[in-house]
């Protein structure tokens, strides 16, 4: 079996989950952060709404510098409504499903590289990349969303079983 085959099923479910999550991000809160060292709100789902499309970048580039010499660095942008979130994430996610699906066994194996200022960070397959920066990056960070949502009482969605507000999906 190819392994997009195994990737995609596991993509959908992800992104299914993380929509739950974002559906639920409260208007009216987000500059709100539980710890002057944490992102805000606003900033957290906006970044849950990007990740997706790091899956292009993975899946489409041999590499990705954050601050390429030269160049203007990277920016994070915070949206500032629940519907724009959903919108670019949905946008991301449609984006992302493509280019998984067009990969093959060898792209998977291709060395991808991130870098910083023309720095290596890191450099691993192509399917490491997709892991970590995408799939492993996404389940952390819709993990933080769900203790902000808890903390501003929101009901916390059934992500991989039930949770303390919902019997599942």
């Amino acid at each position: 079996m190819p392994l997009t085959e195994v990737v995609l099923p596991e993509f959908d479910e992800e992104m299914a989950a993380t929509r739950r999550a974002l559906e639920r991000v409260p208007e009216g809160q987000f500059s709100w952060k539980p710890h002057p060292k944490s992102m805000t709100l606003g900033r957290l789902a906006t970044l849950l709404a990007e990740l997706p499309f790091w899956a292009v970048n993975t899946m489409t580039k041999d590499e990705l510098d954050f601050a390429p010499p030269g160049a203007p660095p990277f920016r994070p942008q915070t949206l500032e409504s629940r519907a724009r979130i959903l919108a670019l994430f949905d946008q991301n996610v449609q984006a992302a499903r493509r280019a998984i699906a067009a990969a093959s066994d060898a792209d998977w194996a291709k060395p991808w590289t991130l870098k910083a200022g023309g720095h290596v960070v890191w450099a691993k397959r192509r399917f490491d990349a997709y892991r970590s920066t995408v799939m492993n990056h996404v389940v952390h960070h819709r993990g933080q969303l769900t203790v902000y949502l808890r903390l501003h009482d929101v009901p916390v969605p059934a992500l991989y079983g039930p949770s303390a507000d919902e019997r599942g999906p």
